[in-house]
């Protein structure tokens, strides 16, 4: 049994990873900040809507998959909020939460991740800025 534990945990280590380092991936394939920072709280909405729904659940199996998979989800939102940030020091909190989250439980970053999503969903960042001069043309 315990060897049966250790495997699961093994493959949920190797799934998250992988599912991480192809979001940064995605994430930094042309996208700008607010849109980054929207791609990042889409993982984060899911997490929560996840984390809500396991401690909703009856079953204390079917709760702790529940709260596995909203964990993977907010290891997901990392990489693209830290792209986001890298673009746009607008988006420099969703990615200090984020960060935190392997040392805080989801509970208590659901408030902060929440607004900060919300800002983002909201975002006007995503617009296309003005030229960086008069003319339009670099100079280079």
């Amino acid at each position: 049994m315990n060897l049966h534990v250790g495997t699961r945990l093994g493959r949920l280590v190797v799934g998250a990873t992988a599912l991480v380092a192809s979001g940064a991936a995605v994430a930094a394939c042309g996208a700008s900040a607010g849109d980054l920072a929207r791609a990042s709280c889409a993982h984060v909405n899911t997490s929560i809507n996840l984390y809500e729904r396991s401690m909703k659940a009856s079953d204390p199996a079917a709760a702790a998959k529940l709260r596995d998979r909203a964990y993977i989800e907010l290891l997901s939102a990392i990489p693209i909020a830290a792209q986001a940030a890298i673009h746009d020091i607008q988006w420099q909190t969703l990615s200090t939460t984020l960060s935190e989250a392997n040392r805080v439980p989801e509970a208590t970053l659901i408030p902060s991740l929440t607004t900060q999503c919300k800002n983002a969903d909201a975002s006007v960042f995503g617009q296309t800025p003005p030229p960086s001069s008069p003319s339009g043309s670099s100079g280079g």
